[in-house]
């Protein structure tokens, strides 16, 4: 495995942020900020382990992962005619060009930040044994969540589809599920395939379910997990499973709409400003004046780099009176979506689920919580648009790409529903990131992706 995961002189690197850490904004966790442990004591009692959990949100909440990047750029990589780039980072350049090199910084970061996050959590798992018995499962909940999610998104970026040829032959990601402890390098570890890779997704996600708890302060909820869930099943087009499982998220009230589609974007016309989670929430990294970051108001901002604009194409998919234009300036084409550079970076909401439902519900002509038509309508009459009396799934993927413009689903919808990316197919290995080419020579297990 590359050796910018193994831990250095025996140390484990613990980057303890605070309040960077995700869902709600109830209190910090109550462990003493540790910049590192040494092994020869490092996970050996129950706080030891919750300090090594909270760095592992803080690897997760980094800008190359779920800080922004993770999404963003697959929002600048499958785009085909709503975003515009503007930008002067060559890497995010050859990502909006889809011209990748192998040695593309950006697609570095995220390989290299996702593998530490891994074994941030697998060290955690490596080390159950010393958690307090009331705290074992919701540790081991939190951490197979993170790996799960983690996973599942490193074998969408550098491996193929799901529907693109056979997921058993497919080379996805290393999986890696023991920790790397010492400055010895591991052995090197070759590519599982896309649907090994997908299998330990599930099984991580299912087992966190099982094992989270309905509230759980900054940290990840089952409702976390089932969320995930969805989205897995749905990436691999198992629609049944996407269905209980979305449906599960709905039914358990745990979340609530916002009367306003804005609400979900909360900024403060006076400045920056740390606003908590909305009721619409699944999971959010926590982001505030002094820790974490936000890379969609980096780059969509005017208040930040604002190098991503919006085009007219993309305007006109709205209807009149659709208030989610609300958060367009459709004369200087950019977004107001995440103009509060504190703003929380979502990872699921509750708007996702419905459209979920209405999906797989239509797909499989049932009518499981409720029928297609009425979830299309409940997001439909939220944004101020007025019902509609048959539906269809020209519909339904319609509100999906508006209701979740920009939020990081626009490369992997066109992959799972086989669109082409501008000229491109969905099956195209420009489409694909490149195993960063310093992995390739350091880990001589590894094979690179077609066309590299």
């Amino acid at each position: 495995m590359n050796n910018k995961i193994i831990m250095k002189n025996n140390i484990f690197a613990i980057l303890l942020t605070g309040a960077i850490l995700i869902f709600g904004c109830k209190k910090p966790l109550d462990v003493e900020p540790t910049q590192s442990i040494d092994e020869s004591v490092a996970l050996k009692t129950n706080s030891d382990v919750q300090v090594a959990l909270v760095g592992a949100y803080a690897d997760m909440g980094a800008a190359d992962l779920y800080g922004g990047r993770v999404y963003l750029n697959t929002e600048l990589l499958g785009n085909s005619n709503d975003l515009s780039w503007g930008g002067t980072f060559q890497g995010l350049t050859q990502i909006f060009n889809k011209t990748i090199p192998v040695d593309n910084g950006f697609v570095a970061g995220t390989w290299l930040t996702g593998y530490r996050t891994i074994n941030d959590v697998n060290n955690v798992l490596s080390a159950l044994a010393f958690v307090n018995a009331n705290q074992v499962n919701r540790v081991e909940g939190e951490a197979k969540f993170i790996r799960g999610t983690v996973y599942f998104d490193l074998v969408r970026l550098f491996g193929k589809a799901w529907n693109d040829g056979t997921p058993a032959n497919n080379p996805g990601v290393p999986l890696i599920l023991t920790p790397t402890k010492s400055i010895t390098p591991a052995s090197n570890v070759a590519r599982s395939s896309v649907m090994q890779v997908y299998d330990q997704v599930i099984k991580d996600l299912t087992n966190a379910e099982a094992k989270l708890p309905d509230v759980n302060g900054f940290f990840a909820t089952k409702n976390a997990a089932t969320a995930m869930l969805a989205r897995v099943y749905l990436q691999k087009g198992d629609y049944a499973s996407a269905l209980q499982a979305a449906n599960r998220v709905i039914i358990s009230n745990k979340q609530l709409l916002n009367a306003n589609y804005a609400d979900e974007f909360p900024s403060n016309p006076n400045g920056p400003l740390a606003i908590a989670n909305t009721q619409e929430d699944i999971f959010m990294i926590q982001v505030n004046a002094t820790q974490g970051v936000n890379d969609f108001n980096t780059f969509f901002s005017v208040y930040g780099r604002g190098d991503i604009g919006i085009t007219n194409n993309h305007v006109a998919l709205y209807e009149p009176g659709d208030q989610r234009l609300t958060l367009i300036d459709v004369n200087a084409l950019v977004s107001a979506k995440f103009d509060n550079a504190y703003g929380n970076v979502h990872i699921s909401r509750l708007a996702e689920m419905y459209l979920t439902r209405a999906e797989t519900n239509f797909r499989l002509g049932s009518a499981v919580g409720a029928t297609p038509l009425d979830d299309i309508n409940i997001i439909r009459n939220r944004v101020g648009l007025p019902s509609l009396l048959v539906v269809s799934l020209a519909n339904i993927l319609k509100e999906r790409k508006l209701e979740l413009a920009f939020e990081g689903f626009a490369l992997h919808d066109a992959k799972r529903l086989q669109n082409n990316v501008g000229v491109l197919p969905f099956t195209s290995t420009k489409l694909i990131y490149p195993i960063p080419d310093r992995e390739i020579r350091v880990n001589s297990s590894l094979v690179q992706n077609a066309g590299y």
